[in-house]
């Protein structure tokens, strides 16, 4: 595709070589130092309107997300549908609910649920993975079955923690707001000012 660009002649075309050849050397960077990517990403959370406290909690997330996929894929886990199963049965445990469940709670139809969660939602669902990835160490689980049974009890330790923070606060952890609701709605606000 670039030398296809490259080979057009005109001078309406050339910003777009010079982004398409920005981008592509921005990215063989990051290929080099993940650490760019990492950095890109955070920069592009920030300009969607997230704190770096909420930032460093999805980056985190993140991480323990890869360690879980991990250490299913280390025990024969492979298909997305696979993955998709265990982690309904992780958020059953954790929240009561699938995922998709929790996105039609949201109001979210082909957004990402965990970007817009709240900073504890986001707490509670790392729990929940990053027990089901001890978990999954030390028993081993060899059949679909025992990976279903880790992960509900690997839920099941973030569901007993949410439970006590809600008996402790009186609050609920499940919200139906989304991370963003509060600050979309103050940008929108500035906007009709202007």
């Amino acid at each position: 595709m670039f030398r296809i660009i490259q080979s057009i002649p005109s001078k309406k075309a050339e910003p777009f070589k010079r982004w398409l050849a920005k981008v592509g050397y921005e990215r063989v960077q990051e290929i080099e130092n993940p650490e760019l990517a990492q950095e890109r990403m955070k920069e592009l959370y920030e300009q969607k309107g997230y704190s770096k406290a909420w930032i460093d909690k999805r980056l985190r997330g993140m991480a323990v997300r890869q360690g879980l996929t991990d250490e299913w894929k280390k025990r024969g886990v492979q298909s997305q549908e696979d993955f998709s199963i265990l982690t309904a049965e992780i958020s059953k445990a954790s929240f009561g609910m699938t995922p998709s469940a929790y996105k039609k709670l949201k109001g979210l139809s082909k957004e990402n649920l965990r970007d817009h969660m709240t900073d504890l939602e986001l707490i509670f669902t790392m729990l929940g993975e990053a027990s089901t990835a001890e978990i999954e160490r030390v028993n081993d689980p060899r059949t679909f079955p025992q990976h279903r049974k880790a992960s509900r009890e690997g839920g099941t330790v973030a569901k007993t923690a949410r439970m006590k923070l809600e008996s402790k606060t009186r609050r609920r952890v499940i919200s139906p707001e989304n991370y963003l609701d509060a600050p979309e709605q103050e940008k929108r606000k500035r906007l009709v000012k202007q």
